[in-house]
């Protein structure tokens, strides 16, 4: 990859390794959330889709999971503008999407995969699976986003 891509290359013109490197594997755009009609609020919940592993805050089936979750949304540089707005605060994409840096404790910036869970913004641990939630339920499970 080349140096410091992030902050001189256009999303576009990233290469597929660049790009999916931009995940911190934070795990929170695995969760649910639910979206206010009237408003356009989105809210966080707690509850995962049934693919995240919790420990590791990644798909356990990144490579099929379009076959096993079909609402599951893929993230290119085209559909950023469709998707940023449902998208974590925190998330690389949607803060290159915007023009933004990304924070210190982003592993490319810090070097070290788990500097995000050491900084407190990860969902490792916290995570309910959406099997034992019914979705009628989840309004129960609204959180803050870790790390904003």
């Amino acid at each position: 990859m080349r140096e410091r891509f992030w902050e001189r290359v256009r999303p576009e013109k990233m290469t597929p390794e660049e790009w999916e490197a931009l995940c911190d594997g934070c795990g929170k755009c695995c969760l649910n959330k639910l979206e206010d009609e009237e408003t356009g609020e989105v809210a966080l919940t707690r509850v995962a889709c049934r693919l995240l592993d919790d420990q590791s805050c990644r798909c356990g089936q990144y490579a099929i999971r379009k076959t096993l979750v079909p609402e599951c949304i893929q993230l290119t540089p085209a559909t950023m503008k469709d998707v940023a707005y449902f998208m974590p605060a925190t998330c690389a994409y949607r803060l290159i999407h915007e023009g933004k840096p990304l924070f210190w404790w982003h592993p490319l910036v810090s070097g070290d995969p788990e500097s995000v869970h050491e900084a407190g913004v990860s969902m490792r641990g916290l995570t309910v699976p959406e099997f034992e939630v019914p979705e009628e339920d989840w309004e129960d499970y609204i959180i803050e986003e870790p790390g904003t």
